[in-house]
């Protein structure tokens, strides 16, 4: 998942929201990080870090990445994750009652607002990330050429990435099938979680009743 539908999955609290937009900054053990980061936010990493898991193993995803991996071989997870959030900033109405860009101007807010507690990484992207709007760039193809662009300038390993929006292109209407089929899985999976993390006796519960 990338940036567009972690936020999303993140659901309306700000602190899982930003929790979410540092998952892909924050590394190794979150014990480290207790001293830095609220409770809300260090869950919202975790959200992060348990909707990557799901994703990285389900069929449909994985199904997604065999359609290009002729083509762009272990480049092909980071552009199904670009490209699922392409999807889902032109199928927005079908997941939220929130205007796109009252969405994205929202989150564009809240990460200005908490920009000190930001990692490095993130506090030198962020004025770059805004000026150009990325989150919403990536309902176009034009905007994920570039998003592209940048992703191959900044990797050193070789890579096909200049030539993902073609790829995407030529397997458009199968790769929109395969989001609009695995989307909503990706957001009961989240609920469950944010369900038993309200009330954790809930599926013990649930297993007694049917037992």
């Amino acid at each position: 998942m990338n940036y567009l539908a972690h936020l999303f999955l993140a659901g309306p609290d700000p602190y899982s929201r930003i929790g979410n937009m540092l998952g892909d900054f924050i590394k190794g053990s979150l014990s480290e990080y207790a001293t830095c980061y609220s409770e809300g936010i260090i869950e919202g990493i975790k959200l992060h870090r348990q909707i990557d898991a799901f994703t990285d193993t389900h069929r449909i995803y994985r199904q997604s990445k065999r359609r290009i991996w002729s083509q762009q071989g272990r480049f092909s997870g980071i552009i199904v994750d670009i490209c699922y959030d392409h999807f889902l900033a032109n199928h927005w109405p079908k997941f939220s009652e929130c205007q796109l860009s009252d969405f994205v101007a929202d989150i564009y807010g809240l990460l200005e607002s908490h920009q000190q507690i930001l990692p490095t990484r993130l506090q030198q992207v962020l004025p770059k990330m805004i000026a150009e709007d990325w989150l919403r760039s990536y309902k176009t193809l034009s905007g994920l050429n570039l998003t592209f662009a940048r992703l191959a300038r900044r990797l050193q390993r070789e890579n096909h990435l200049p030539t993902a929006v073609e790829d995407i292109a030529n397997n458009y209407v199968e790769l929109e099938s395969d989001f609009l089929s695995f989307f909503p899985e990706a957001i009961g999976y989240t609920r469950s979680l944010t369900v038993r993390q309200m009330y954790p006796d809930y599926h013990d519960a649930e297993s007694n009743n049917t037992s």
